[in-house]
């Protein structure tokens, strides 16, 4: 085994893989070309639905990392929510929940609020369809009924009006559909 078998893709790589998914290579070829195993190609492809994620950002709403050590200052001087709020050009409630997400006065932390802020936001969130069983069960059962996505998303949220987590809309079951012939209702609809 090559050594550079063993570890995972850089930025560049990933960006190559992309384009390379995108000219219609199979996750074989693109394996090949890195000196990988189809399945870390795979685990890639798939964490985002077959689809390339765009590039993270923050939003311009989002606090930055110089106003929570702003924030932070203000707890440690024990100042109140409204004299931080306005050092920072921000709502009180703004700074309130802040604070209270990460921990509370006592142990707010700005570097760590940061970088919690930023894994929360992370994307894509675990899809609903690998997560909730039951749903992917419904879901395996009624396409092997040739029930369109849209039937089923549509049935769903008929038969579940009050219960978020057993609804999804179309568009979720098409791109579970997709990765891999494709994705996480694969093993369902073969009998696994």
């Amino acid at each position: 085994m090559r050594e550079d078998r063993r570890w995972g893709l850089s930025v560049s790589q990933k960006k190559e893989l992309w384009e390379r998914w995108k000219r219609g290579e199979s996750s074989q070829d693109i394996a090949r070309a890195f000196g990988k195993f189809r399945g870390s190609i795979y685990n890639v492809l798939s964490s985002s639905g077959g689809i390339p994620p765009s590039t993270r950002r923050r939003s311009r709403l989002a606090l930055s990392l110089c106003e929570r050590e702003e924030i932070s200052r203000g707890v440690a001087e024990d100042r109140s929510m409204r004299g931080i709020a306005a050092s920072i050009q921000r709502a009180p409630s703004t700074v309130s929940r802040e604070i209270g997400r990460h921990g509370g006065r006592a142990t707010y932390r700005a570097a760590e609020a940061d970088r919690r802020a930023w894994d929360h936001t992370r994307r894509p969130k675990p899809r609903r369809l690998a997560v909730q069983r039951r749903l992917q069960k419904l879901v395996a059962q009624k396409l092997s009924l040739d029930w369109s996505p849209e039937q089923i998303s549509g049935w769903l949220k008929r038969r579940y009006p009050s219960t978020e987590g057993m609804q999804i809309s179309h568009e979720t079951i098409y791109r579970s559909l997709f990765v891999q012939a494709r994705g996480v209702l694969k093993k369902e609809l073969v009998g696994g």
